[in-house]
């Protein structure tokens, strides 16, 4: 299969993260000339991901304060939080894209401040914002991102992916004409191309009607289950949250206040629901939702 210059192009402008991270240049010819480390992808009994002590401070503002936690393998852990509260700068260090002021981030064991590329080699990463380049068909954007990370058996690891989240019939349309969950599938299904041992996933079913949701949400669990790949998931829907997520995770003003079963978390800390628990770390001043979780 050969990818116009023109398609290569805008691929690599969609691909500006995994650019980013793993330190090449974003040309047409990097499908030509990057081969990333090999490492292996056999899983261990260490934690997919450990973040310890992760401190950020721009200027003036401190956008995390030593923030600490682990994602176990086969664990999916839900990183919630309002609008600021340090997610997405929580998500960037992890991928490598944000240098920590202070602290660290091992995937599987590997120091990503030592070793980027291959720690990322083990890491993928899926988002509603971050769709996959609308002129390339399914295949076309499966195979180059499959080149852009080396991936061994490319055709096999293609087609398994295409029939997994059923993209089959679809593999020559034209990733702009899919649909909602159709563009869902199609992501998560890049996403899993290097067979990532930790996966990272901000909003994955935030478009989608209910029923497309729930497919997603399935083969998402089925994902931690089967391959013991440690998730992490940033989501606003607290009913979502609590039946997809493991563990959970509340920072505010870029501290973890909160960490426990999502299930058992809302009444642990007075509140009847994940939803009101939520509310509360959000609208609440830091000190009086800190007193509450001790």
């Amino acid at each position: 299969m050969r990818i116009s210059a023109a398609s290569a192009m805008q691929c690599c402008r969609h691909a500006s993260w995994e650019f980013a991270v793993l330190g090449i240049n974003s040309a047409p010819d990097c499908i030509i000339s990057f081969m990333p480390t090999t490492v292996s992808q056999t899983p261990t009994d260490r934690p997919a991901l450990r973040a310890s002590g992760l401190h950020k401070v721009y200027a003036s503002v401190t956008a995390l304060d030593g923030v600490s936690f682990t994602v176990n393998r086969g664990e999916i852990v839900g990183l919630l939080g309002p609008n600021g509260a340090g997610k997405t700068t929580t998500i960037n260090m992890v991928l490598g894209v944000l240098a920590a002021t202070t602290g660290s981030v091992e995937i599987d064991g590997i120091d990503i401040s030592k070793q980027r590329a291959r720690a990322l080699a083990k890491t993928n990463f899926a988002a509603v914002y971050a769709a996959l380049p609308g002129n390339l068909t399914v295949i076309e954007n499966l195979r180059f991102f499959g080149l852009l990370y080396g991936v061994d058996s490319l055709r096999i690891r293609v087609e398994e992916l295409l029939r997994q989240f059923d993209l089959a019939h679809l593999r020559h349309t034209k990733c702009g004409l899919l649909s909602s969950g159709e563009q869902t599938r199609a992501a998560l299904a890049k996403a899993l191309i290097n067979r990532p041992q930790l996966l990272l996933l901000d909003e994955p079913t935030a478009s989608l009607d209910p029923s497309a949701a729930q497919l997603i949400r399935a083969k998402i669990k089925k994902l931690a289950t089967e391959n013991r790949c440690g998730i992490l998931w940033t989501s606003h829907n607290m009913n979502e949250v609590e039946e997809v997520c493991d563990r959970v995770l509340f920072l505010s003003r870029g501290k973890v206040l909160l960490e426990g079963n999502p299930q058992t978390l809302p009444q642990e800390h007075g509140s009847a629901t994940l939803e009101d628990l939520f509310i509360r770390v959000a609208r609440e001043p830091l000190k009086a939702v800190a007193d509450v979780a001790t």
